[in-house]
C-alpha cells in the first residue's frame, strides 16, 4: 500500500487519528517511539532550522530535504507535511507536492493564506480570494497520485469560515482543516457544513483553540488531530531547566543519582533505532503497512 493510501486508510478508521508535530530528526526519533503518525510542523521547522517565527521564511528545498531524511529514518510511519501556501506560486506548489510524493510523504496541508502569512493561531491572518485558492488547490490535486491532500482555510470571519469550509469540502481534497477554531460550538458547526468529508483539528499549546482529548474530538466528529508543537515546547522548557540547573551546579553535570538524566547510552539507543527500522520485517504484516 502506498504511503498516501495507508494514511487515507488510517483516517477512515473509527476514532480520531493523532499526528505528532516534530521539528528535527531528534524530536522525530522520540515521537516515533510513541506514535505511528508524524506531522512536519511549519512552526517547528521554522523555529528549528532558521531560528525564526512561522511567518513565511521556509524555503521549499529545505523542507523537502528534511522530509527526505525523515522518510529515510521512519519507513513505516505516516508522514504529513505542512507546505504553508505552497510557497506562494501554484506551479511551485505542484512541483513541491510531486517531489514530496516521490520522496515518500503521506500527505500535505495546503492553506489559503496570502503573504505575509502567519501561524494559524496568530492574529493578523489574511486569506486569498477563494477562487484563487481553489485554482491552486485544483492544480495540486491534479498533480498528486495517492498523496493525501488537506485543504486548510485560515479565515477568521464567521460567515467566511462557513463559505470556505463548504467550498473546500466540495473539492477532491481528502480532509478539511479550519485552523484557529475558537470553540467546541464552532467545531460542531464546521462538522455540520463539511458533510461526510474527513475533518482535521489543530492543537497547539497557547493557541486559540480549546484543549481537547482524542475521545472528546472523536465525539465531535473530528477524524484527524495534529499536535503542532508538543516536542518543540517540551524541549524549550527542558533545555532551559537543564541549563539553569547546570549553572547553579557550577558546571557539574547531573548523574544517575539526580533522577535518571539522559546520557550517551540512552541517546545512542534512540538513534540506533533509526537504522534498525530498515531491517527485514516478519512475513506476516498488518494490512495498513506501507511499501517502500
Amino acid at each position: 500500500m502506498s504511503y498516501g493510501n495507508a494514511l487515507r486508510h488510517q483516517i477512515a478508521q473509527p476514532g480520531t487519528t493523532p499526528l505528532i508535530g516534530v521539528y528535527d530528526m531528534y524530536s522525530a526519533s522520540v515521537a516515533a517511539g510513541h506514535y505511528d503518525g508524524i506531522f512536519v510542523s511549519g512552526f517547528g521547522f521554522a523555529a528549528s532550522y532558521y531560528g525564526l517565527p512561522d511567518i513565511g521564511f521556509i524555503a521549499w528545498p529545505d523542507m523537502m530535504g528534511f522530509v527526505q531524511r525523515l522518510r529515510g529514518a521512519f519507513p513505516r510511519h505516516h508522514l504529513l507535511v505542512d507546505i504553508d501556501d505552497g510557497y506562494v506560486d501554484a506551479e511551485v506548489a505542484c512541483h513541491v507536492v510531486g517531489g514530496l510524493e516521490r520522496i515518500g510523504a503521506s500527505g500535505v496541508i495546503l492553506e489559503d493564506q496570502k503573504r505575509p502569512r502567519r501561524c494559524g493561531h496568530a492574529d493578523g491572518k489574511q486569506v486569498l480570494p477563494l477562487a484563487e485558492y481553489l485554482e491552486k488547490l485544483d492544480m495540486v490535486l491534479a498533480t498528486r497520485k495517492d498523496l493525501v491532500v488537506v485543504a486548510r482555510t485560515d479565515a477568521t470571519e464567521e460567515a467566511d469560515i462557513i463559505v470556505r469550509a463548504q467550498a473546500l469540502a466540495a473539492t477532491d481534497a481528502d480532509v478539511v482543516l479550519v485552523d484557529g477554531v475558537r470553540s467546541v460550538e464552532w467545531i460542531e458547526r464546521i462538522r455540520g457544513v463539511v458533510g461526510d468529508k474527513p475533518l482535521m483539528f489543530n492543537q497547539i499549546a497557547g493557541g486559540k483553540s480549546p484543549r481537547l482529548s482524542l475521545s472528546e474530538l472523536d465525539e465531535l466528529g473530528v477524524d484527524v488531530a495534529i499536535y503542532s508543537t508538543p516536542c518543540l515546547f517540551a524541549a524549550h522548557r527542558a533545555m532551559d531547566t537543564a541549563l539553569s540547573e547546570l549553572r547553579l551546579a557550577d558546571g557539574r553535570l547531573p548523574g544517575d543519582e539526580d533522577g535518571g538524566a539522559i546520557g550517551v547510552a540512552e541517546s545512542t539507543r534512540l538513534l540506533a533505532a533509526n537504522i534498525t527500522r530498515h531491517h527485514p520485517v516478519p512475513a506476516a504484516r498488518d494490512s495498513t503497512d506501507v511499501s517502500v
